[in-house]
């Protein structure tokens, strides 16, 4: 089985937006490696969020209204500003709200509260790795005012921890299948371009 398994390294290290949550109560990390340079991994990050948007590669009918998540880049999608949000479902107004971002590098997503407090951060990392390959880092952080259907921290912190794992493993193996399958930013344009032979192009 293919390894979604951060590194001691990848779990200990500082990673964007964790400034924005300076205590968290749990910090939960994961990673793939993927071989494909970051450039074209990127773009399947930037258009996550249901409805319109991608989708989040998971389980769809759980976190996609049962809508399929998009198996092509939506060029519509690409251009991202930092406050937009990143729909939780098809149909609602409540989402992950973008933090921060560098493209090819990071995207960092949070849920607010009322108040505006980081109930949670979830951040997307980018490295280069050896072949040029990507690591995609994966780091959720739960803020002190983070709640799981009203448990107590102590008691929805192990059920938090499964449950995360199967849908964040589904999602990073999504996208990299997603990755993986399309042509790369160089192969979509100029001569000779993959666009009319099949290929994953914008």
């Amino acid at each position: 089985m293919r390894s979604v398994r951060a590194t001691v390294d990848e779990r200990k290290r500082t990673l964007p937006g964790d400034e924005l949550i300076e205590e968290p109560i749990g910090s939960l990390n994961h990673a793939i490696t993927i071989p494909r340079p970051r450039r074209d991994v990127w773009p399947w990050l930037a258009q996550m969020g249901a409805g319109n948007r991608a989708g989040w590669y998971s389980y769809d009918f759980l976190d996609n209204g049962r809508q399929v998540s998009a198996k092509r880049i939506i060029p519509d999608t690409q251009q991202l500003t930092v406050g937009m949000i990143f729909p939780a479902l098809p149909g609602a107004t409540e989402g992950f709200t973008l933090l921060a971002f560098e493209p090819q590098r990071f995207l960092v997503l949070g849920w607010l509260s009322s108040e505006r407090a980081y109930l949670m951060t979830w951040a997307f990392v980018l490295e280069d790795v050896a072949n040029g390959s990507t690591r995609l880092i994966v780091r959720a952080r739960g803020g002190p005012g983070y709640h799981f259907h009203g448990l107590p921290w102590w008691a929805a912190k192990p059920v938090v921890r499964i449950i995360h794992f199967i849908m964040q493993r589904r999602q990073l193996l999504g996208i990299a299948r997603r990755a993986e399958g399309s042509a790369s930013v160089n192969e979509c344009s100029g001569p000779g371009a993959l666009r009319d032979q099949g290929a994953l192009c914008p």
